[in-house]
């Protein structure tokens, strides 16, 4: 079988750990051909850090064009990433793109659109879709065995950034730069995995957001959202980047019982019958369905990255299914478009939200940015990381 010939766009942090990925062979099936990058250190780096016959370009036209590339890895800054990929699909190259899909659900549904259009493998690095943790937690409950949802609780507070964090590129933390924050930058794998797992999109939100409330920044880094469901389950989300020590606590409610998600275990409260059966049937006053806990082993491993590109190059190769689809990319947008949107107006919104109203709103913000550089979109080579 031939190997799949990679590039990747963007060597910053990302970036260059999807390099050494590929040049040290840890992927199979795949070889790294070219990589395309305007800044000179990064070029220089993959010049001394790689053991091919790297190609190094400086212009996207040119690498998409003439690498002769299968498939390319997109590790630039936020907003590039749908614009990237429609360039990749016209050239007929395969596609991985880091997350976020973008920024605003409007240009990633086009994007979705150039994909299916394409043929062309399209995944996204939701690299936590491949932890056997949370790939276990999918399976209890989509398995019913938790019963129906009432209620999720997801507090993400261990992700805290200092103050020099946001003040390494003027690009971080800014409307223009970055297109949001915590939300968007930190937080936005809990949210795939909030709706991943359960299987449901919230119906509703209400988000309070704090604008620089531990940071001197100009986005989002403490977050509390209210969400219902279509079928009347309810849920809370709370995330900030301000404090310590911080928790990393998922709860599912159903009406079988409880799982709690925390320090890499799972916990399962399982009811011995269903509460909303114990409710119509129970005659004693107080009292309450029996319960055993139970802990479920789970065999954690740190190589999700490499996983998730593992199986994007094995779908290139053979035909096998995605973890995370490219597509899937717009879900957990929509939920942050629609979480800054309703922190924004001060109300309750419903999903699906207008993608060309929140791009407006979105202008906005981006209109009183502190990100002086004049064009995005043309710099984003330069760039040298994105999280």
């Amino acid at each position: 079988m031939d190997l799949v010939k990679v590039g990747v766009i963007g060597i910053g942090n990302m970036g260059s750990s999807h390099v050494q990925l590929l040049d040290k062979g840890q992927i199979k099936r795949a070889t790294l051909t070219a990589i395309c990058s305007r800044n000179e250190g990064r070029n220089e780096w993959v010049k001394n850090n790689t053991q091919g016959d790297v190609q190094i370009f400086r212009d996207e036209e040119t690498f998409f064009s003439e690498s002769g590339i299968d498939a390319v890895l997109i590790a630039t800054p936020h907003y590039s990433h749908p614009e990237l990929a429609k360039k990749a699909f016209a050239n007929g190259i395969h596609v991985l793109i880091e997350k976020p899909a973008g920024v605003y659900t409007k240009n990633v549904l086009e994007m979705n659109e150039a994909a299916k259009a394409s043929g062309k493998v399209f995944g996204i690095m939701y690299n936590q879709r491949a932890n056997p943790l949370y790939q276990k937690l999918r399976d209890l409950i989509l398995s019913g065995e938790l019963g129906k949802i009432k209620r999720t609780n997801l507090i993400v507070t261990d992700i805290y950034r200092s103050q020099s964090y946001y003040d390494s590129s003027n690009w971080r933390a800014t409307w223009k730069g970055e297109g949001g924050g915590v939300i968007l930058n930190q937080a936005l794998h809990q949210l795939d995995i909030w709706q991943w797992t359960t299987g449901d999109m919230p119906k509703r939100i209400r988000a309070v957001s704090s604008v620089g409330k531990y940071h001197d920044i100009e986005v989002e880094d403490d977050v509390t959202v209210y969400v219902e469901y279509e079928n009347g389950a309810t849920g809370v989300f709370i995330t900030s980047t301000g404090e310590v020590p911080g928790t990393n606590r998922f709860e599912i409610i159903g009406d079988r019982g409880k799982i709690v998600v925390e320090n890499e275990e799972i916990i399962f409260y399982q009811l011995t019958q269903s509460e909303r059966e114990f409710n119509k049937t129970y005659k004693g006053g107080f009292g309450m369905p029996e319960w055993k806990k139970i802990n479920i082993p789970v065999k954690v491993e740190n190589a999700n990255h490499a996983k998730i590109i593992q199986n994007w190059i094995d779908s290139i190769s053979n035909g096998s299914s995605l973890l995370a689809p490219g597509e899937d990319g717009v879900k957990a947008l929509e939920i942050a478009n629609a979480m800054y949107l309703s922190s924004w107006l001060n109300e309750t919104v419903e999903l699906p939200v207008d993608p060309n109203y929140y791009f407006e709103k979105l202008q906005e913000k981006i209109s009183t940015s502190k990100f002086e550089k004049k064009n995005v979109t043309n710099t984003i080579l330069n760039v040298r990381g994105t999280h």
